[in-house]
């Protein structure tokens, strides 16, 4: 151990060089002011005395005397540390060349210097002393004041040179020998260090200081039990500086005895260099503990090792894991196996901390890399390991738990070994289910087959076959999606799956869709036959079983199906009491029809069928010849309904009733008001046509045809050209031959710009144009949505809003959507509108507008769990945006039931982000581990969960975990520079304060 030296101070009692003139006129009666400064002057009264020897020398004519007062001025300036004193000197030595104070005025003012402990200065002036002219006595003293000068200037060479011309002096030569004896000790030669120690150890006043080197030097000799004993007697007789640095001789001595609990207390004592410990004082203190199993305080002990790149810190590391794995704290511990794993000062601790590493990370996940990647590191790097079977085995398994199978099939892809086709087969039909939860449809149907080709797991192919089915199903290839499911149903295995429980349902769902009723209906049956617990989809099949059976004509079973719908008291019972009610009007029932229509508005005065029950019980009243009900009926549908869907077909029926009534002018006034407020609609077209019929009838041709005149949507003299046109146009749409549709009807719009169909044709044109995937579309949707509401609105303002979404003008794409929202008479398109809103004003950065619509959204009871989800995003985004972090806490919260994928672990950082803002570092710890191991493939929320979980150790007091966990972030994850900035940040803030404390840390 190095330590300073404990200077001895030295009492020389050295006088002044009393300097007396021998000179007899010097005391003569006129040289009484020169007698009184030199009286100053030796009783050190230095600034009277300057003044009197100025004086003299000004009045006095003699040189002799005058070069004696220069020479005493000169040096009460130095002894005044007058600026310019030296200089003064200078000048007395180079205007005075003959004077015999020269010299002596060289050792004085060096003389002085030394005293007054300015080394380096008295060096400079002995360096002009003319070493012939001195005495004896004067040459001892002169050298040993050299040496001890160039001793104190940290020049060691140049003090034992003068050091050694004294070793013998009777004055000096004990000093001296103490001083060489400190150089040889200082030099790591102990043996010239005892050597002289030895010659002064009998006098007392080196005794206690000598008892301090020899300590230390037994302990560098290896002489640990003569260190001790040596330290324990210099306790008691040595200051506070001392004794810590005889606490450490102690301590290290025992540690390096293998007695631990010895060493302890004493290590504890240590105080350290400036009240800081190095990396080695907190290892041997942590190693002491470790070796006792007390694995609490040695983990405080190490984990305060930051920085360290040598090998007692990986030494340190690798306990420290050690030490974690005996306490259960298997994060921190992966931790600390990674960074000795990742030093090659020891090879077999670095070989044995990779393994550990590897098995923590197969056991608790990995944030740093995939567990795969790990694993296979380790048999690349160590091939001939006796541990190569089982890292073999969790290689394979690691693939499923650590979920990051994006990474696996690269991984397997790359190695394609018979032993690997189980793991391939299930990697990539879990991917193939993250994929789809994300709505990549296409690359999650090659995965299913991938998985599906492998056959290596029964269970597993049939899982795939069911999922393969499900893709094909969004897809809409229905046929192959129906395949698929009997596929499925085909592997005995099936039983044994999830799956199973709902097949019958999808086939149904796929027989369906493809419009085969009665297939669809009988595995609806047998879905409800089995179904258990899940009610929504109990509901629904009841709902398809009716649609199934109200399609092929089987009213009766529609109804029953239908009725236990009703019953169940689903939130779709308004849609099976409609549909029943219908059902009464196919079987001659229309009493029943209309009692159940009136039931229905009763019952459901919220629902979103209100308007079509009220259209049907009008027209069912219509058709019982109850006029004045149907009337009555049709007027509350066109009030609680204006500017719906059925409002101008309702006016139409009226007129109708009231022509058929031969009530004219009160149909005229229905037929006019259709052509005044739903002009160019199929209704409006109908009523011209009718009207023409009562002014014929009355012989009001005139009246008819001014009135006709001023409709912008009736050319009377080209109205045969006009209907040429368009049915030529109409055939080739409804052919579905689209080229020729597009060119028929852009001609027919050109030609009859207000033609009676001009509404009928720009749908027809923007159909045809959207089927491309043309934005030529949106000039006839705008055109549609411009008009009244007519029977195309809806549709039009659907269509426009995909297009606007697709290509995020979400600017033009609100209005569409609030317009659908408003105007929608299917609950779906309604919902549709809804969702893609919040989504819009969000990323219009309108964040009150988006939490608008997500809260609209959640409390929609048919909302999807994938749209929920977003909803629940959306909220909590928005509410991180504004600062609102209670509402954004408890988004994430409600996210977490239902996300999946990137959203569940967007949702799981943030749960460890606000707990470690409540200070629950434990609990927010827990969470980020949850992060890393189940949501590996997504590395950047699992890169900002590090930074929390770096918090959470900082908060716990673990620093080597905290600023550990941050060098990896910045070593791992270069790819996001928000996050390297972050942990940087944070790691430098961590090391300024361990700074104070930590001697090894560098800022």
């Amino acid at each position: 151990m190095k330590k300073n030296p404990l200077l001895i101070i030295v009492s020389f009692f050295f006088g002044y060089f009393s300097i007396f003139a021998q000179q007899s006129a010097i005391y003569t009666n006129d040289l009484a002011n020169y007698t009184k400064a030199l009286s100053l002057y030796n009783n050190k009264q230095y600034q009277s005395a300057q003044i009197i020897f100025d004086q003299v020398k000004q009045e006095n004519a003699n040189l002799e005397i005058q070069s004696d007062c220069v020479y005493y001025s000169a040096n009460c300036g130095i002894r005044l540390n007058q600026n310019g004193a030296d200089e003064a000197m200078e000048n007395f030595i180079k205007n005075y060349p003959t004077s015999t104070k020269q010299n002596l005025a060289y050792t004085e003012v060096a003389t002085y210097y030394f005293e007054q402990g300015s080394y380096a200065k008295a060096v400079e002036w002995f360096d002009k002393v003319d070493e012939s002219t001195l005495t004896s006595g004067e040459m001892e003293r002169f050298n040993f004041y050299k040496g001890y000068s160039f001793f104190n200037s940290g020049k060691k060479k140049e003090a034992t040179t003068y050091f050694n011309k004294v070793m013998n002096s009777k004055e000096y030569g004990s000093q001296a020998k103490y001083y060489l004896g400190f150089l040889a000790y200082e030099g790591d030669d102990y043996k010239e260090a005892s050597k002289y120690f030895d010659q002064v150890s009998g006098e007392e006043k080196y005794k206690e200081k000598l008892s301090y080197f020899q300590a230390d030097m037994n302990f560098k000799l290896g002489k640990f039990d003569e260190a001790i004993k040596l330290s324990q007697a210099a306790m008691a007789s040595s200051n506070a500086i001392e004794k810590s640095e005889l606490n450490k001789i102690i301590g290290e001595s025992y540690f390096n005895l293998k007695k631990y609990k010895e060493a302890i207390p004493f290590l504890k004592d240590y105080k350290g260099k400036k009240g800081k410990w190095n990396n080695t004082d907190f290892y041997q203190l942590g190693y002491a503990y470790y070796k006792q199993s007390d694995f609490e305080n040695s983990i405080s002990q190490f984990n305060k090792i930051i920085g360290g790149k040598d090998a007692v810190a990986q030494n340190a590391y690798y306990h420290l894991g050690e030490s974690y794995l005996k306490t259960d704290k298997k994060p921190q511990a992966l931790n600390a196996f990674k960074n000795a794993s990742e030093m090659t000062f020891d090879l077999k601790i670095q070989e044995d901390a990779y393994l550990n590493y590897a098995r923590l990370s197969y056991d608790i996940g990995n944030s740093y890399q995939s567990v795969p990647d790990i694993l296979s590191g380790f048999m690349t790097k160590y091939p001939t390991s006796p541990n190569k079977t089982e890292i073999e085995s969790l290689l394979i398994n690691s693939f499923i738990t650590s979920k990051n199978y994006a990474g696996a099939i690269t991984l397997l892809e790359k190695n394609k070994i018979p032993a690997n086709k189980l793991a391939y087969q299930k990697v990539t039909f879990y991917r193939g289910l993250e994929l789809f939860t994300d709505g990549n449809y296409t690359e999650a149907l090659q995965l299913f087959k991938k998985s599906i080709a492998e056959q290596k797991d029964a269970k597993f192919s049939a899982r795939a076959t069911f999922w393969k089915g499900e893709t094909e199903f969004v897809q809409e290839d229905f046929a192959n999606a129906l395949l698929s499911y009997k596929q499925f149903l085909g592997y005995p295995e099936s039983k044994q799956t999830p799956e199973f429980e709902t097949i019958n349902y999808n086939i149904a769902y796929s027989h369906f869709k493809m419009k085969e009723y009665d297939q669809a209906g009988n595995y609806f049956q047998k879905y409800i036959e089995v179904s258990k617990d899940d009610k929504t989809r109990l509901t629904d099949s009841y709902l398809r079983l009716g649609d199934s059976r109200f399609v092929t004509t089987k009213y009766s079973s529609a109804m029953e199906a239908y009725n236990k719908a009703i019953d169940l008291k689903s939130i779709d019972a308004d849609y099976a009491a409609y549909q029943k009610a219908m059902s009464y009007g196919f079987v001659s029932k229309n009493d029943k029809k209309i009692s159940d229509f009136n039931l229905f508005l009763k019952n459901f005065p919220k629902s979103g069928y209100r308007d079509d029950a009220l259209f049907e019980l009008a027209n069912t009243y219509t058709a019982e010849n109850e006029t004045a009900s149907a009337i009555k009926t049709y007027d509350q549908l066109i009030s609680e309904f204006k500017g719906g869907s059925y409002t101008s077909k309702a006016i139409l029926r009226q007129g109708l009733i009231y022509y058929n009534g031969d009530k004219d002018d009160l149909a005229l006034g229905k037929f006019k008001k259709v052509v005044a407020e739903f002009p160019k609609s199929d209704e409006a077209i109908e009523a011209v046509k009718t009207a023409r019929l009562i002014y014929v009838d009355k012989g009001q041709v005139e009246e008819y045809a001014s009135w006709v005149k001023s409709l912008d949507f009736v050319e009377v003299t080209d109205s045969d050209l006009d209907n040429d046109s368009f049915e030529a146009a109409e055939k080739q749409y409804l052919q579905g031959n689209t080229k020729e549709a597009i060119k028929n009807l852009s001609s027919y719009i050109k030609n009859f710009p207000n033609g009676a169909h001009s509404l009928k044709a720009n749908f027809f044109l923007a159909e045809s144009y959207f089927k491309e995937e043309s934005a030529n579309s949106i000039p006839s949707y705008e055109f549609i949505i411009s008009k009244a509401r007519n029977q195309y609105t809806e549709q039009s303002l659907s269509r426009l809003s995909q297009i606007y979404l697709k290509n995020t003008n979400y600017t033009k794409a609100i209005p569409v959507l609030v317009r659908l929202e408003s105007e929608s008479d299917f609950p779906q398109n309604k919902t549709y509108a809804q969702a893609n809103l919040m989504k819009s004003y969000y990323n219009e950065k309108d964040y009150s507008n988006s939490v608008i619509y997500a809260e609209k959204v959640l409390q929609n009871p048919k909302t999807e769990d994938k749209i929920k989800s977003d909803a629940q995003i959306i909220i909590a985004r928005s509410a991180i945006k504004v600062n609102d972090e209670t509402k954004a806490k408890e988004a994430y919260a409600n996210l977490q039931k239902t996300a999946k994928g990137e959203l569940a672990a967007e949702s799981l950082f943030y749960d460890a982000y606000f707990k470690n803002k409540e200070s629950k570092f434990d609990e927010s710890n827990k969470v980020v581990q949850k992060l890393s191991k189940d949501y590996a493939g997504y590395k950047y929320f699992g890169a900002k969960g590090l930074i929390v979980m770096a918090k959470n150790f900082y908060g716990l007091k673990d620093s080597f975990q905290a600023s550990y966990i941050l060098e990896s972030v910045i070593k791992n994850f270069k790819d996001y520079q928000d996050v390297v900035d972050e942990a940087q940040s944070q790691l430098d803030l961590i090391k300024t304060e361990e700074a104070k404390t930590n001697s090894s840390i560098t800022k």
